[in-house]
C-alpha cells in the first residue's frame, strides 16, 4: 500500500523526469537554445529535396557542417550574405551530424569532419557541383563570389594588398579624407579593367614601402552607385589616380605604366601632369601619301583612274600601325614606272561629309576607287606587300561579314528615338552599349546573342544592344553613362536599376537573367500561399 504524499515508486520516477531534463538542460550548450537559422537559409535534409534545390536554384553555396555547433558562426554570416543576394544566389545548410542529412552528406561524398573548423562550403552551378569557396570568410566577399561565381577574387582578398586602404562606400570615402593627415594617392577602378590589374601589384608594393608616410587607398567605382563621386573627380576612364592633402584633392596621377620606386619618386615631389604636345597629323607629316579633304575628295578621285583611300582617326592604334607599311607602299607606287594606282588618306574625325557619305564606322577603313567611282571596301590589306599585290590585280574582295544588327538574332538593336519606349514594354531588359571597331565588344557579341537566343520565348525579357559609333546614338549613349566598351545596363519597365559587371560570357548573361526570374517566380508563389 502506498504512502500517503509519497505515490508509489513508478510514479516517484515520473514526478524526477522532468527535474532530471531541466538538470540536463542547465549543461546542454547554448546554441541549441539559441541558434536562429535565417528563413533565408534552406536548410536540406533528404537527397531528393537536395536534388530538387539544385534543378530550380542556379546559383547556390551550401555549408556542409559536422554538427549544428560547429555551423553557428559560418550560419550568423551566411544570414547575412543571403540578405544581401536575395534573388540571385541561394544558401543552403546540409548538417551532416544529424541522423538523416549524414546519409545525404555520403551520397554527395562531403565529410566536414576532416576540416580544420568543421565546416565546407561547396558552390552549385546549374544543377552540378562547380568549386569549393576558398575565397575570403567575409561579407562583402561572399556576396561578391555568388553575385559573380566565375570572376576574379576581389582586390583586399590579395594578401599582398593588406596595405592598402579598400574603400567601399561614399561615406567611407568622405570619413577618410576627412580624418587622414598623410598624403593620400586614392586608385579609382573598375574589377574588369586590365590597365587597373596591371597597375595593381606596383601600387600595393609603393603601399607597403611607404607606409607610415603616405596612403594609398582604392575603390572600385564601376557601379551606377558612385556617379557622383565620378562625376566630383572627373573618373572618365579607369584607372583614375587622385592625390589628396589634407582631404582636398590637388591632381592626377597619370603614370599607369609606374613602378613602385615610380610611384614612391613622384610622392616626393607630386605634380600636376604635364599637357602633352599636340601629335603632328598625318597629313603635315613628310610623306608621299595624298591627303585628301571634303573640298578636294571629288576632284583628286576624278583625276586618278586608279585609288586606294584609307580613312583613319588620329586615335586610332590599328591606324597607327598600319600607317608605316601604307607610307612605304605608297613610296614604291611613287617611283614605280608603270604604277598601278595611288595611295590617298582621309582623316574622318576632320572630313565629316566625307566619312558620312561613305558609312565610314570603324578604323581603318579602305576604299578602292576606280574611274572616279567607288568600286570596293577592303578590310584585308594591311602591309605594303599586301596593298601593292593587290592593286597590280584589282578583285572584289570577300563578302564582307554582316554587322551585327543585319544578322537574324533575338537581340534587339535601338536607337536613341525608341529607345526608352521599347524598353518599358519589357520587364527586365540587358542592353549593351558598343562600338562596332571594339576588340572587347567583338568577344561579348557572340556570348550576349546566345543568350538572347536563350530567353527568346520569354515575353518578359529582353536583350537589347546600342550601337555608340553612330551619331544618332552619341546622345544616348552619354545620358545612359556610357564612359567605356562594352557598358551593360540592366531595366526593369524602361527604368535604369544597376551596371551589369558579371561575366561577359553567355553563363554570366543567362545567369543574370535567370536569376531575375526566379526571383518573380518566388513572389508569384507567395502571393498565391497568401491568398
Amino acid at each position: 500500500m502506498a504512502v500517503p504524499g509519497q505515490g508509489t515508486g513508478a510514479a516517484r520516477r515520473r514526478g524526477r523526469l522532468p527535474l532530471l531534463l531541466l538538470g540536463l538542460a542547465a549543461f546542454l550548450p547554448v546554441f541549441v537554445y539559441s541558434l536562429k537559422v535565417s528563413p533565408l537559409i534552406e536548410k536540406i535534409s533528404d537527397h531528393k529535396d537536395f536534388k530538387k534545390l539544385l534543378r530550380t536554384r542556379n546559383n547556390v553555396l551550401v555549408l556542409y557542417s559536422k554538427s549544428a555547433a560547429a555551423a553557428e558562426s559560418s550560419l550568423r554570416l551566411l544570414s547575412s550574405v543571403a540578405q544581401e543576394v536575395k534573388g540571385r544566389g541561394t544558401i543552403s545548410w546540409i548538417d551532416c551530424g544529424d541522423t538523416e542529412s549524414r546519409k545525404l552528406c555520403k551520397k554527395m561524398k562531403v565529410d566536414p569532419n576532416s576540416k580544420e573548423k568543421g565546416v565546407e562550403l561547396l558552390h552549385y552551378k546549374d544543377g552540378a557541383f562547380h568549386t569549393e569557396y576558398n575565397r575570403a570568410v567575409t561579407l562583402k566577399s561572399m556576396v561578391a563570389f555568388l553575385k559573380d561565381p566565375e570572376g576574379a577574387p576581389l582586390w583586399e582578398e590579395d594578401p599582398e594588398a593588406k596595405d592598402i586602404v579598400h574603400v567601399n562606400s561614399e561615406k567611407e570615402l568622405r570619413r577618410l579624407l576627412k580624418k587622414e593627415d598623410k598624403p593620400l594617392l586614392m586608385m579609382f577602378y573598375a574589377p574588369w579593367c586590365g590597365v587597373c590589374k596591371r597597375m595593381m601589384p606596383s601600387y600595393q608594393q609603393a603601399a607597403t614601402e611607404l607606409k607610415g608616410k603616405y596612403v594609398l587607398a582604392g575603390m572600385n567605382v564601376y557601379s551606377a552607385e558612385f556617379e557622383r563621386i565620378k562625376e566630383e573627380y572627373n573618373v572618365r576612364g579607369y584607372p583614375t589616380i587622385c592625390y589628396f592633402e589634407k582631404g582636398k584633392f590637388l591632381f592626377h596621377f597619370e603614370n599607369y605604366g609606374a613602378t613602385a620606386a615610380d610611384i614612391a619618386e613622384w610622392l616626393k615631389n607630386p605634380q600636376a601632369p604635364q599637357p602633352q604636345a599636340p601629335e603632328t597629323p598625318w597629313a603635315d607629316e613628310e610623306n608621299v601619301v595624298y591627303h585628301l579633304t571634303d573640298e578636294d575628295f571629288d576632284k583628286f578621285i576624278k583625276d586618278h583612274s586608279s585609288v586606294l583611300v584609307m580613312f583613319h582617326a588620329p586615335w586610332c592604334g590599328h591606324c597607327k600601325k598600319m600607317k608605316p607599311e601604307y607610307e612605304k607602299a605608297a613610296e614604291f607606287l611613287h617611283v614605280a614606272s608603270d604604277s598601278p594606282g595611288v595611295l590617298a588618306a582621309v582623316d574622318a574625325t576632320v572630313n565629316k561629309a566625307l566619312a558620312e557619305r561613305y558609312h565610314i564606322s570603324g578604323f581603318p577603313t579602305l576604299k578602292y576607287f576606280k574611274d572616279g567611282e567607288e568600286k570596293y571596301t577592303l578590310p584585308h590589306l594591311r602591309t605594303k606587300k599586301k596593298i601593292i599585290d593587290w592593286l597590280q590585280n584589282p578583285e572584289a574582295p570577300p563578302p564582307p561579314e554582316p554587322a551585327w544588327e543585319e544578322k537574324q538574332t533575338s537581340v534587339i538593336h535601338l536607337a536613341g528615338e525608341d529607345f526608352r519606349e521599347s524598353l518599358k514594354k519589357k520587364k527586365h531588359t540587358l542592353v549593351m552599349f558598343y562600338a562596332p571597331w571594339c576588340p572587347h565588344c567583338k568577344n561579348a557579341i557572340p556570348h550576349f546573342t546566345t543568350a538572347a537566343e536563350v530567353f527568346k520565348d520569354d515575353r518578359k525579357i529582353a536583350y537589347a544592344a546600342v550601337d555608340c559609333a553612330k551619331e544618332q546614338n552619341h546622345d544616348l549613349c552619354k545620358q545612359e553613362g556610357v564612359d567605356g566598351y562594352p557598358t551593360f545596363n540592366y531595366y526593369n519597365y524602361g527604368k535604369f536599376v544597376e551596371k551589369y559587371t558579371g561575366e561577359r560570357g553567355e553563363s554570366g548573361f543567362t545567369t543574370f537573367m535567370r536569376t531575375l526570374r526566379e526571383r518573380d517566380h518566388e513572389r508569384v508563389g507567395k502571393k498565391k500561399d497568401e491568398l
